[in-house]
């Protein structure tokens, strides 16, 4: 058991039958009246988002975790399969258990957060930032660059994110998976 002085960003609770990744928290000392720690909570089995509010000192059921290094591998169309970079095993997980499945490239490592009692995977980790291939995407037109305008953008995944008029087919961007925004063109 846990209290709410252990929360933290990524730490794996059971609440309302369920398994939920704390994804946001704030502790707040009001002027007057006890502390609590509102949170923003993640199922990681259905991948709904929920928000909470634990009172100071509530004692919370924390799951314990592994993580493990896994190689994105391709999608089937019902599960995303992935295989263990140290022992090669492959597993498969459903769409809801990945933050932002548009953004996975094959090839790519991530992260994947093991449930030590069941062995069972719970989420995937992307990393930071994933450099992505444009596939399509209008020209830019002369002359409207007086504020930061943007346009879409497909890139290699399928993903759409908005990027600055002077992006072209063909270049290579990063994008940032926690948001799906455009960070920076890369040098070839």
């Amino acid at each position: 058991m846990a209290s709410t002085s252990d929360i933290r960003n990524g730490l794996c609770i059971r609440y309302n039958h369920d398994i939920y990744k704390i994804i946001e928290f704030l502790h707040v000392k009001p002027g007057k009246g006890p502390a609590f720690v509102r949170t923003k909570l993640k199922s990681v089995t259905t991948g709904k988002v929920v928000e909470n509010t634990f009172s100071a000192g509530h004692k919370i059921e924390d799951v314990r975790v592994e993580t493990h290094k896994f190689q994105y591998l391709y999608n089937d169309g019902e599960f995303y399969h992935f295989m263990n970079v140290e022992d090669y095993t492959q597993i498969r997980l459903v769409e809801q258990a990945l933050d932002q499945p548009k953004l996975l490239k094959e090839g790519e490592v991530v992260t994947v957060i093991i449930n030590t009692e069941d062995n069972a995977p719970l989420s995937v980790e992307m990393p930071a930032s994933v450099v992505l291939e444009v596939t399509h995407t209008e020209p830019g037109v002369k002359g409207n660059t007086a504020t930061n305008a943007t346009k879409p953008a497909t890139v290699e995944t399928g993903a759409e994110v908005n990027v600055p008029l002077f992006i072209n087919e063909g270049d290579k961007i990063k994008v940032e998976t926690d948001k799906g925004t455009y960070k920076e063109r890369m040098k070839e």
